[in-house]
């Protein structure tokens, strides 16, 4: 599954990873939070070193929808039921001086941004209540929102809450320019080297695939720590969800549309090749918790056909997001690392506005600066609907983790390899291990994640093997895509 972004994207420059340089500042993850941060840091005069797994935009940036909305489903009236009206206050002011960075680099690097308007609407008559607690909930944050008793659109609205010029854009063209403003300023971007584990100090050392750097700050920017310290992976639940790009005749809607009622269904187009293409997104669900989630995918598909006749499917993908239960992203230093290592996560599928945001949080907090809505989000007060959120999701890892380890205990080991495309997690003796046959491959690996020893799923859209607990993946053969977990799974056969 690859996304229409990446496929269309060329590679971005990479610098040599250089051994036992000392740095003033260490990033880890070149998503759009580490490459807006490194810029910041860089324009600055300070000597910056961002260190990628993969390659730039690999994760939930180059897999986004790339919506940079302020209008963001029903995400605000979640909100207001887990935290004050002045949190939500300085939340949204986050997201609208991150919107306004954002726009402000696109058209002074000639980033092409198409506007439109974004609408959050209800599929369902039953959806028609959240639509309302939305307008309310936009109305009280200080947004121009309005209602709309319906919409010229071919698929079902029961009425929507719309915000007129938002924006969208391709994100990989994005992270190209800030990639090559970045080094153009000095900073080094290495690709290929994944940060392993960092011991705080002055200098902090970070522990790399390659070797280890050192710095006098750094910065996590992977979507959730690899680190523990907070226990930041129990604060926050992985969430999965999936989008496709199709050609389709005839014309199309033109604004950026999310339901705020189930199935989640994301709609917006795109301009590619002189063409408009139809992005559909949706079925997010728990990572590692759906049985198949190639039936999510197909689902998309079927919906996509019956509402925009003729439709082709020229892409598939999905991506990865981190909700907290406070539904307010995390961004600031991290417990126990004397004020030295700091992070940025939580933006719960609002990673274009959320990032910058958070880029803007740390350049104050590391240089000084004064960001009001930054200091409100720092003092924010934990709240019941906080805690219930947290223990129901803690609640849901515990039932994870006791049903993989029955179903492995209760799955024999099959005596031949699984067909192309499946994998079961079986066992030897006592401990759980994965079967597996993907592109022609069959292998065997050890089927609990190195994080917290969770059994894994196979996953029949990715092929890859998920951690119900808290969102760690690996490939088929056991090869380390997300965290927290910082090491690849053992391979057996």
């Amino acid at each position: 599954m690859t996304s229409l972004w990446l496929d269309r994207s060329a590679p971005v420059d990479s610098d040599p990873f250089e051994d036992e340089v000392e740095y003033d500042l260490a990033i880890a993850g070149a998503g759009l939070t580490g490459l807006v941060t490194g810029l910041l840091f860089a324009r600055a005069g300070m000597r910056v070193v961002i260190l990628e797994a993969r390659a730039v935009g690999a994760a939930a940036t180059g897999n986004t929808t790339a919506k940079l909305s302020l209008l963001q489903g029903s995400h605000l009236s979640e909100m207001l039921r887990h935290t004050s009206l002045a949190t939500a206050r300085a939340y949204v002011d986050g997201n609208r001086e991150g919107q306004s960075w954002l726009l402000r680099y696109c058209e002074d690097h000639d980033v092409p941004v198409q506007r439109r308007t974004a609408f959050s609407y209800a599929s369902t008559p039953g959806g028609v209540e959240r639509v309302t607690e939305e307008y309310r909930a936009g109305l009280s944050l200080g947004l121009d929102v309005t209602r709309e008793a319906s919409l010229d659109v071919p698929f079902p609205a029961y009425g929507a809450v719309a915000l007129v010029d938002q924006a969208q854009f391709d994100p990989m063209a994005v992270l190209r320019q800030l990639a090559a403003d970045f080094r153009g300023h000095g900073g080094r971007l290495v690709q290929g080297v994944r940060v392993l584990r960092v011991r705080p100090g002055s200098p902090s050392t970070v522990t790399t695939t390659r070797g280890a750097v050192y710095a006098e700050k750094v910065v996590l920017a992977t979507g959730t720590p690899f680190m523990d310290r907070g226990l930041y992976f129990a604060k926050q639940e992985a969430h999965r969800s999936y989008a496709l790009a199709f050609r389709v005749p005839g014309a199309l809607p033109d604004g950026m549309y999310l339901s705020v009622d189930s199935p989640t269904r994301s709609v917006r187009t795109t301009p590619v090749d002189g063409e408009e293409r139809l992005l559909v997104g949706g079925n997010g669900h728990p990572v590692g918790r759906h049985p198949s989630p190639l039936s999510l995918v197909e689902d998309l598909t079927r919906w996509t056909r019956e509402y925009f006749p003729g439709a082709e499917r020229t892409h598939s993908w999905s991506a990865q997001d981190y909700r907290p239960a406070g539904r307010v992203p995390f961004t600031g230093w991290l417990p126990r690392s004397r004020g030295h290592v700091f992070f940025a996560s939580g933006y719960d599928k609002w990673g274009m506005t959320n990032a910058v945001a958070s880029s803007l949080t740390l350049a104050a907090d590391i240089l000084g600066g004064n960001l009001p809505w930054a200091r409100k989000l720092h003092r924010r007060v934990t709240t019941p609907a906080d805690v219930g959120s947290f223990l129901g999701a803690n609640a849901a890892v515990g039932v994870a983790a006791v049903r993989g380890y029955l179903g492995a205990w209760s799955t024999p080991r099959p005596s031949s390899a699984p067909a192309e495309g499946h994998g079961l997690v079986s066992h030897d003796r006592l401990r759980p291990v994965g079967l597996s046959t993907a592109d022609g491959v069959s292998c065997t690996v050890s089927a609990m994640c190195p994080h917290l020893g969770g059994v894994l799923a196979w996953n029949d859209a990715e092929l890859s093997w998920d951690c119900p607990l808290h969102g760690s993946r690996f490939s088929a053969e056991g090869r380390l895509l997300d965290g927290p977990a910082t090491r690849d799974l053992r391979r057996l056969a």
